[in-house]
């Protein structure tokens, strides 16, 4: 697959005009080649990742924070997976989770040639579950399961946050559908409810970032 169609594949439209997409992937950076073939292997076989753009916000939003905790809902293949994990302070750990043991498998290889399989902690299973077991605060909470679930992911995922960390979403503009008069789509309608959550309430501070497919970042006061 060419360069343009991998490209175009993370791309999400109706958030930013395209001549502006353009530019903000124009001039990105090379990644590095376990990076580059993710991205392929996303577009290929229609895997859902965030792409370079958002990639390089998580890295940059955990070494703002010195983040040593991070765990990822939602991590498919292990691209936000492996951004995390070069951002993490000395010593930390990012718990992916995934509900397909085929996406863990993968992974695992990606991590491995990532050389940050000793800062990953792989967990299959529902990751809505599996952040209810947990008994620690985080650093960070990433997002990014099934849409119709967001609003249960924020009313367990908010305890399980320290005080001065960081909540993000991903997909919370959905393509502009957010900006529908009257949405009937089941996942549109969780994520307009998941962002009057977020804003409302009284133990966070958010921002909603119109990059990609739109990013929530949230602060827990």
């Amino acid at each position: 697959m060419d360069k343009k169609k991998i490209n175009e594949y993370w791309r999400m439209g109706g958030i930013t005009t395209a001549a502006v997409e353009d530019y903000i992937y124009s001039i990105l950076p090379p990644r590095d080649e376990v990076l580059a073939e993710m991205e392929a292997e996303a577009a290929k076989h229609k895997v859902p990742i965030v792409g370079p753009a958002v990639g390089r916000l998580l890295y940059q939003l955990a070494l703002m924070t010195n983040a040593k905790t991070v765990f990822e809902m939602g991590s498919a293949i292990g691209y936000s997976t492996i951004w995390w994990a070069r951002a993490i302070a000395q010593g930390g750990k990012v718990i992916y989770t995934d509900g397909d043991s085929n996406n863990a498998a993968r992974a695992r290889k990606y991590f491995e040639r990532a050389e940050v399989s000793d800062r990953i902690t792989l967990k299959t299973g529902d990751a809505l579950e599996l952040l209810s077991e947990e008994r620690q605060q985080f650093d960070i909470i990433f997002n990014d399961v099934d849409k119709e679930d967001y609003p249960r992911v924020f009313r367990i995922a908010i305890p399980k946050l320290r005080k001065g960390g960081l909540f993000v979403t991903d997909n919370v503009l959905w393509s502009g559908k957010v900006a529908q008069r009257n949405p009937t789509e089941k996942s549109t309608k969780a994520i307009l409810e998941f962002n009057k959550l977020l804003y409302n309430s009284l133990d966070l501070f958010t921002t909603i970032l119109p990059i990609r497919d739109g990013v929530a970042v949230a602060i827990k006061k």
